[in-house]
């Protein structure tokens, strides 16, 4: 079974969690029947680490980490990457991968488009 783990920098500001949860939950209002899980790399007891732990206790084996971060950054390039290492050693038997960033979308662009003129 497959899941999502959708990961955000984190905020200590709760307006900022409620944005990031709020898209999760239209991603998971586009894809009936996923599991997916939100995750934070700081400011919350919501790690990736705990993310991985709830979507194996339901059952997943193939589990995509998709970073909700515009930049491929010190997270992407080296501490995501770590935290995936580690919970391999913990869960050998899973399949996990790191999926891109947001990055250079021409879609960011249109929705930019649209602020400015909007």
């Amino acid at each position: 079974m497959k899941g999502i783990l959708i990961v955000a920098h984190g905020s200590r500001a709760e307006a900022t969690k409620k944005t990031f949860e709020g898209i999760v939950d239209m991603v998971r209002d586009k894809m009936p029947g996923e599991k997916i899980r939100h995750a934070y790399m700081e400011f919350s007891e919501e790690s990736l680490e705990k993310g991985v732990e709830k979507l194996v206790a339901e059952g997943v084996n193939q589990i995509k980490v998709i970073p909700y971060f515009l930049f491929s950054g010190i997270h992407i390039l080296e501490d995501i990457p770590e935290m995936i290492a580690a919970c391999k050693k913990t869960y050998p038997d899973i399949s996990i991968e790191l999926g891109q960033s947001l990055g250079q979308d021409p879609r960011l662009a249109d929705l930019l488009v649209e602020r400015i003129q909007g």
